[in-house]
Formats: C-alpha cells, structure tokens, sequence
C-alpha cells in the first residue's frame, strides 16, 4: 500500500498520501487512496472529508462513520479542521510574511486570476511566511488557506510571482528548468499538518509530516 496511515481508530483515519496517486480516481483501473484504505478497512465505511491534488502530497482525514463524517464536514466549514502547507517556491516573496487575496475562477482543469466582477469570480486568501531561504532561486514557504479554492495555493503562488517547483500547470518556464536541474518530478506542496477536534470524544487531535525537500 502506497498510502501511509498516520492514525487511526474506530471513528477516523489519518493517512499520508503519496504525490502521485489520486485521492479518488474516476477509473477503476487506476490505484488511489480511497480504494487502497478501503481494502485496509475490509470494506468498512470510508467516509471523503477533503482531498488533495493528485501531483501533491501530505495528510488527509478520512471519517470512518456516517456521524464522525457529519462531523468533521461541519469542522471543516467552520475552521475547526485546520490544515497548514508547506511549498517549495522559485524565487523569494517580496516580504517575509504577507497575505494574498484574489479572485479565482475556474476554468475546466485549471483556475484563474479574474477582477472581482468576473462571472464565476470566488474570492481566494491565503496566507504565507518564509520559512527559509533555499539557494539563491527558491524558498520554503509555511502556508494557510482561508478558503478553499480549486488549486487556490497553486494559482496564488503563481500569480504572485513564486511558482511552485514541479508545478507543470502554472510554473514558468525558469521555475520548470529549475525543477528538471533539481530533480523534482511533483508538484513540491505538501498538506504538512491537520489539526481537528475528535468527532466523538472532542478531544484535540493533530498530525505533522515533513517533506524530503523541506528538510
């Protein structure tokens, strides 16, 4: 099994999923993490809170009853599920800390930048601090989203002058050249942490991984 479980018990699961392989794939002939977990759980309930991009990698919840998913979808909304990023970027932000505000809209497989007045126009905010400086072309980026667009970090970060290395869908060519010199074969954004209250027993639950780029 690709997919690394990170915590489990008998109301949620906690698991590392791969850069590579598809949260939940349209195909029944291609392996994902729902189909790998369900197998683990010998057909159990599995409940999808949230998911991640197929090229990304990092944590996701997984409710394992109708109620706990209940619960943790309103968690979600309401911010008490809280997940952090982290990415590795080409070039330097400007500040070492800021908050970047948009407006996205999707359109078929990508998102983006639109004006305000766009038919589809949803507004994006996240917001970054610079971990650290990596050489003299890229950085290390700490980053959470205040919602919950459609490729919202991807898109931001590009828009705002920093690509994502690995990132073939909104990289510049300097930031793909980059990515092929370094050997990065992904999109270099990671879901590091998640942070929610226990859907039964309330009690304040959380969970870190680090990327090998971010070493």
């Amino acid at each position: 099994m690709k997919t690394r479980i990170v915590y489990e018990d008998r109301d949620i699961l906690i698991c590392h999923k791969p850069a590579g392989l598809a949260t939940q794939s349209a195909s029944v002939l291609e392996p994902d993490v729902v189909s790998e977990l369900k197998k683990h759980l010998d057909g159990g309930y599995l409940g999808i809170v949230h998911r991640l991009d197929q090229p990304v990698e990092g944590l996701l919840v997984f409710a394992r009853s109708k109620q706990a998913a209940a619960v943790l979808s309103r968690q979600l909304a309401e911010g008490v599920l809280q997940k952090n990023y982290c990415a590795l970027v080409y070039g330097r932000p400007s500040r070492e800390s800021g908050r970047l505000e948009d407006y996205l809209r999707k359109e078929g497989s990508l998102s983006r930048v639109v004006s305000m007045q766009d038919p589809g126009a949803r507004k994006a905010v996240l917001r970054y601090r610079v971990r650290r400086p990596v050489g003299e072309n890229h950085s290390c980026l700490d980053i959470m989203i205040e919602t919950g667009r459609f490729h919202q970090i991807r898109c931001q970060l590009s828009h705002g002058g920093t690509p994502i290395l690995g990132d073939r869908k909104y990289g510049t060519h300097e930031s793909l050249e980059e990515s092929r010199r370094m050997g990065i074969r992904h999109v270099a954004l990671c879901a590091c942490g998640i942070r929610l209250r226990h859907p039964v027993t309330g009690r304040e639950i959380s969970h870190e991984i680090v990327p090998d780029w971010a070493e």
